[in-house]
């Protein structure tokens, strides 16, 4: 069980540390689907039309990566981490690191660094702060209400049964499908507060959350005047797959023992659904497949460290932008998207079934330019993500092996699709 073991080369963006500044995590959510986590260099035009798609199911970075995601080796181990405790997996008392983020034991107090490199310190309720830190940098635990920015945030304190944690959205709740989400806002205890980029920041003082977890760290400095915490959990590389299931464990230690059993639970469920992928996979023909899409300006890809990509070459599998490193979203050549193109097998694309995709001809409406590629023919395979897909973080299992099912339909014969549509070549009457 413990023979799948995540590994990265070494680190080599970002001045070595992989941590950047706030001006580089500036950014809205991935793409909408695949990578979970916003990209950075969006203009505000851009930064609504892709809102509105919305994985965010979100990316994380993991700033250990080389710059070819082939370089990537990975390896799943069976000792759990306790944020609250003691041992790590990597042998260092009191020490917990998954790609940019970190929890480091202090005196009294935890030290935590986020998506952005800022750091902050745990503290239990009543307790002191530490010195040298500002107030909006300590957070006392167990947190007690949060405001959200990211689905797959509001899927991982799902996972932790944090639900009544949740006060504060950015997405209206006519965009949400799961039902702990719906009852909160049916009840009143959730409210929204607005997009992204139109905050209304006397709702959020009203639900006067313990913390706010999000992307977006522009807004830090008017949290700090309304003395609310800020955890950014976004990073400027794409999310790779062992941060991806792992993450929960880092969010764990912001509540209590109970969380982080669950935690590793969740870990272990996701980590037993990856050798099941492998060894079901084994020695099975390498379709080549795409992740991305073109827009009217950008045309915008899942890099080779992004955690789908590894996903797909656990599975036996080709993915075509291997050799991309960088950012969940990041932007290539029309050109290479199109050369890849020439040769996949299947294509996913980031545009939901929602936004108005429902066959090859339509996305193909939406640009001619997606005509050359080999998955729009009627011999290729494309799919797009349902609107459940990017709140269904707390489902990774069930979602990675739907991705399996996809690369590989003859080991999976039986399989229904949940999260995914494949399109028909024509739109249906």
């Amino acid at each position: 069980m413990n023979n799948l073991r995540f590994m990265t080369g070494p680190r080599d963006q970002f001045g070595g540390l992989g941590r950047p500044g706030i001006v580089l995590l500036k950014r809205p959510p991935a793409c909408g689907q695949a990578g979970l986590r916003p990209r950075s260099g969006w203009d505000y035009f851009w930064f609504l039309a892709i809102l509105t798609v919305l994985w965010s199911f979100l990316a994380f970075g993991c700033g250990d990566q080389s710059q070819s995601g082939a370089q990537n080796r990975i390896e799943i181990t069976d000792q759990a981490v306790d944020p609250r405790n003691i041992e790590y997996s990597s042998g260092a008392a009191g020490f917990l690191n998954l790609g940019e983020y970190s929890l480091i034991a202090r005196d009294g107090y935890t030290e935590v660094h986020d998506g952005a490199g800022r750091v902050l310190a745990l503290v239990k309720r009543g307790a002191p702060a530490p010195p040298g830190f500002e107030p909006t940098m300590v957070i006392e635990t167990p947190v007690q209400k949060v405001a959200v920015y990211s689905a797959f945030d509001v899927s991982m304190l799902h996972v932790l049964g944090q639900d009544e944690a949740i006060v504060a959205l950015t997405n209206p709740e006519k965009s949400w499908y799961v039902d702990y989400v719906l009852e909160g806002f049916k009840s009143g205890r959730i409210v929204f507060i607005g997009q992204p980029g139109s905050i209304d920041y006397e709702r959020v003082k009203t639900q006067a959350p313990d913390m706010v977890m999000t992307w977006d760290p522009s807004i830090v400095p008017m949290m700090d005047t309304l003395g609310i915490p800020v955890l950014v959990t976004s990073t400027p590389v794409a999310t790779c797959l062992a941060t991806q299931i792992r993450f929960v464990e880092f969010l764990a230690a912001f509540f209590g023992p109970d969380e982080h059993k669950r935690a590793t639970a969740f870990y272990g469920r996701v980590r037993q659904t990856l050798e099941d992928i492998r060894a079901k996979t084994a020695d099975h023909p390498k379709p080549k497949a795409m992740w991305g899409d073109i827009y009217e300006k950008r045309v915008l890809v899942e890099p080779g460290n992004a955690w789908v990509a590894e996903l797909i070459g656990l599975a036996q599998s080709d993915y075509l932008f291997d050799d991309v490193y960088g950012t969940s979203c990041i932007e290539i050549s029309v050109e290479r998207f199109m050369y890849s193109g020439r040769d996949a097998d299947l294509y996913f694309t980031y545009r939901s079934v929602g936004g108005g995709v429902y066959s090859k001809e339509s996305l193909v409406r939406i640009n001619p330019l997606l005509d050359g590629l080999k998955p729009l023919t009627p011999e290729g395979r494309a799919f797009a993500p349902l609107p459940i897909y990017s709140q269904s973080g707390d489902r990774l299992d069930e979602l990675l092996t739907e991705i399996s099912a996809i690369l590989h339909p003859e080991v999976y014969p039986d399989y229904q699709m949940k999260f995914f549509l494949e399109l028909p070549d024509r739109d249906p009457a």
